[in-house]
């Protein structure tokens, strides 16, 4: 996945906390992982599955 355009996610704080990257511009995937361990592994969604996981978070405070 070295075309993957990587961005932190706009719901991770500002304070070095728990943040994740987000990289949605590969066709047919959206890959998601960890800032602190970038190489410790990448979740891969479908596009559907990605847009029910981020619907249910964005209601929450």
């Amino acid at each position: 996945m070295t075309d993957a355009r990587w961005h932190k996610s706009t719901k991770s704080g500002t304070n070095g906390g728990n943040c994740v990257e987000v990289a949605d511009n590969l066709p047919g995937v959206v890959l998601v992982r960890d800032t602190k361990d970038r190489d410790g592994g990448t979740l891969t969604f479908g596009p559907a599955a990605w847009r029910a996981f981020v619907a249910e978070f964005s209601e929450r405070p």
